[in-house]
């Protein structure tokens, strides 16, 4: 699957567009009250992510085991101190309602943790590099 996201920001103007192998769409997100720059911070999209990933991957893995998933609510924090500083204290907290046993939720969180793909991504490390033109 290859992802790729791009963000057109001028004046009162924020374009944001993800593409998934080749199927694009646009996502909403206004521009901060300045006009210029997007309300939501890359921390808060960060945090986002997580818990989409999470959310999203409990369904699919839910449905491989027969199970029916309710609700799902996933809480993410994390902490950023000053300019330039990398996140810390980042935990997630899932609350779901299921017709599981409890045994079966508990092994499908842990299950879900450990194979949902941006966390999984982010505790091995990531490698980016800067393509400037």
């Amino acid at each position: 699957m290859k992802i790729s996201t791009i963000i057109k920001n001028k004046f009162n103007k924020n374009e944001v567009i993800v593409t998934t192998n080749e199927q694009s769409k646009k996502i909403q997100i206004p521009s901060k009250e300045s006009g210029y720059g997007s309300f939501l911070n890359g921390g808060e999209l960060l945090l986002l992510s997580m818990a989409v990933c999470y959310c999203n991957d409990i369904y699919r893995e839910a449905a491989k085991r027969n199970i029916k998933i309710v609700d799902v609510e996933v809480e993410v924090t994390g902490s950023f101190g000053g300019e330039g500083d990398p996140g810390t204290n980042f935990e997630y907290k899932p609350r779901i309602k299921s017709n599981a046993s409890k045994e079966e939720l508990h092994q499908l969180i842990i299950d879900t943790d450990r194979i949902a793909e941006i966390h999984k991504t982010l505790r091995q490390g990531i490698d980016i590099r800067l393509k400037y033109e």
